[in-house]
């Protein structure tokens, strides 16, 4: 009865990871819109299927949340590890990628509101439309997305979701908590433009057709909206 049971609970997970390869697609194809060419899906779809199966192998449905919650989690955790182990993004992109954190953190500090474009440029010593260059290039050259402020992309929304604090820890649950209370702080545009991508899943040129924007400028405003949270989270990775 011992086996029998195995067996069922093997073919669970082979029913499981068939129903779900279509998720790891679509997640790998959803991030695809912000990673260079040299980004190969394949690869990521690969990464993918082996989050994937460690989802179908931990998953305890007793938790409460679904399993597709639980291995968008897991499946997006793995591809990001895949692009870590290789990282393409030239140096001059991670530094600039702080600069701007920091120049953003600076203006905010002397102005006690949100920093607008036009004081980063100035407080980077550079143009207008250099400043929204470096931005475009942040965004293309290197995964510039709520998972970098340390945490899964599935904690942009209300923050009223049970399972998003399922299978994390107290300090996540808290780092989750000033994460939503500091999207709530962005200016109107930037977190439309993060609940319109992490949300609705959206990508940057259907972004683009909503807002009636191009689609470069969905991309500096999503880069500039990062940066924000990312200065304003500073105690967190610091």
């Amino acid at each position: 009865m011992n086996k029998a049971a195995a067996y069922q609970t093997v073919d669970q997970k082979q029913v499981l990871i068939e129903q779900h390869a279509g998720l790891v697609k679509r997640i790998a194809h959803h991030m695809m819109v912000r990673l260079p060419a040299s980004v190969i899906v394949d690869d990521l779809i690969q990464a993918g299927m082996i989050g994937l199966l460690e989802a179908s192998r931990n998953f305890d449905a007793s938790k409460g949340a679904s399993f597709e919650t639980f291995a968008g989690i897991r499946i997006r955790g793995a591809m990001l590890d895949e692009i870590r182990r290789g990282d393409w993004a030239p140096r001059s992109v991670h530094k600039n990628s702080r600069l701007i954190s920091e120049a953003i953190s600076q203006v905010e500090k002397e102005t006690g509101r949100d920093a607008r474009d036009s004081e980063v440029a100035d407080k980077l010593g550079m143009s207008l439309p250099e400043y929204h260059h470096i931005l475009n290039d942040v965004n293309s050259g290197k995964i510039i997305g709520i998972e970098d402020l340390g945490v899964s992309e599935d904690v942009i929304g209300t923050g009223d979701n049970e399972n998003d604090e399922l299978y994390g820890d107290a300090e996540n649950s808290a780092f989750q908590t000033a994460l939503v209370q500091a999207i709530k702080t962005l200016p109107e545009r930037e977190a439309l433009i993060l609940s319109l991508y992490y949300d609705e899943e959206l990508n940057l040129k259907e972004i683009g057709a909503v807002l009636d924007v191009s689609e470069s400028r969905v991309s500096q405003i999503h880069s500039q909206a990062m940066h924000r949270l990312k200065s304003r989270m500073s105690a967190w990775h610091s």
